[in-house]
C-alpha cells in the first residue's frame, strides 16, 4: 500500500468519524431538547419521528408524493439545463448577448426566493409556480457554469478543431460538449440539491397536490409534528443523496 493510498484512507476514515460524531451530537441535543420542552406537540421524541418516517416509506401514497416531487424537480432541471447550456454556449461566443443577459442572471441569483415565489403566485397562479420558481433558481447556475466551462477550455484544443470545422452546432457537439461535460454534470447535480429545497418550499406555499410541501402543511395543520419532522428528514435525505452524487462525480472526474 502506497503512502498516498494510506493517506486517502486515513482522511476518509477521519471524515467518516467526524460525520458520525456530528450526527450523534445532533441526536443527543434532540433528546435533551425533548426532555427540556416536555411537550410532544412542540418537540416530538426521536422515537415518534422514527415511527412516522417508517410510516411514510411504508405507505403507497407517501411514495407517490415523493416520486411526484422528484418528477417536478426533474422537469425543472431538464428545462433549465437545456436553456442554460444553449444560451450559455451562444453567450460565450457572442459577447453582446452575454452583456445583455448579465443583469438578468445577476438579479435571478441575488433576489430572495420568497420574493420571486410571491410574484409568480400573483402573476401565473399556483399550478405553474413550483416549476417556474425551481427553474428560475437553477437556470442561472447552469448558464454561468456553461460560460465558465467554455472559457476555461484550453485554446490549443479549439485551434486544432477550428482548422477542420468552424460550425457552431458541430463544434458544440464534437468539441465543446465533450470538454465541458464533466463540469456541466457537476453543476446539474449541485442544482438538483438546491432545486429540491426550493421546490418543496414552493409546493408548501402553493399547496401542490401530491407533493412533499403539501404533506408538510397537512401535518402542520393536523398538529402531527412527528410527521413534520419525518418529512423534513426525508428532504434532508434527498438533499444529502444528491450531494453524495456530486462528490462521487467530482472524484470520478479527478481520477479520469
Amino acid at each position: 500500500m502506497t503512502n498516498s493510498t494510506a493517506n486517502k484512507e486515513h482522511i476518509l476514515m477521519k471524515k467518516t468519524a467526524m460525520t458520525l460524531t456530528a450526527i450523534f451530537l445532533i441526536f443527543i441535543g434532540w433528546i435533551i431538547l425533548y426532555f427540556l420542552v416536555n411537550h410532544p406537540l412542540l418537540c416530538p421524541s426521536p422515537w415518534a419521528v422514527f415511527q412516522a418516517l417508517i410510516g411514510i416509506f411504508s405507505q403507497r401514497e407517501s411514495l407517490i408524493i415523493i416520486l411526484m416531487t422528484l418528477f417536478r424537480l426533474l422537469l425543472a432541471l431538464l428545462a433549465s439545463t437545456i436553456l442554460g447550456v444553449g444560451l450559455g454556449y451562444v453567450a460565450s461566443k457572442k459577447k453582446n448577448l452575454e452583456r445583455l443577459l448579465h443583469p438578468v442572471i445577476t438579479i435571478l441569483r441575488t433576489i430572495p426566493v420568497i420574493s420571486i415565489l410571491v410574484i409568480m403566485m400573483i402573476l401565473l397562479g399556483l399550478h405553474l409556480t413550483p416549476y417556474l420558481i425551481t427553474f428560475l433558481m437553477i437556470f442561472p447556475l447552469v448558464y454561468q457554469a456553461t460560460i465558465d466551462s467554455v472559457h476555461a477550455i484550453d485554446s490549443a484544443y479549439l485551434d486544432i478543431y477550428h482548422l477542420d470545422d468552424d460550425r457552431w452546432i458541430s463544434g458544440f457537439r464534437h468539441c465543446y460538449f465533450p470538454l465541458i461535460r464533466g463540469r456541466l454534470t457537476t453543476a446539474f447535480l449541485q442544482s438538483a440539491g438546491l432545486g429540491i429545497k426550493v421546490l418543496a418550499m414552493a409546493e408548501y406555499f402553493t399547496q401542490t397536490p401530491n407533493s412533499i410541501g403539501m404533506a408538510l402543511n397537512q401535518a402542520r395543520v393536523n398538529l402531527e409534528y412527528d410527521r413534520v419532522f419525518a418529512w423534513t428528514l426525508c428532504l434532508i435525505f434527498l438533499a444529502v443523496l444528491l450531494e453524495g452524487l456530486v462528490r462521487h462525480h467530482q472524484k470520478k472526474i479527478g481520477t479520469d
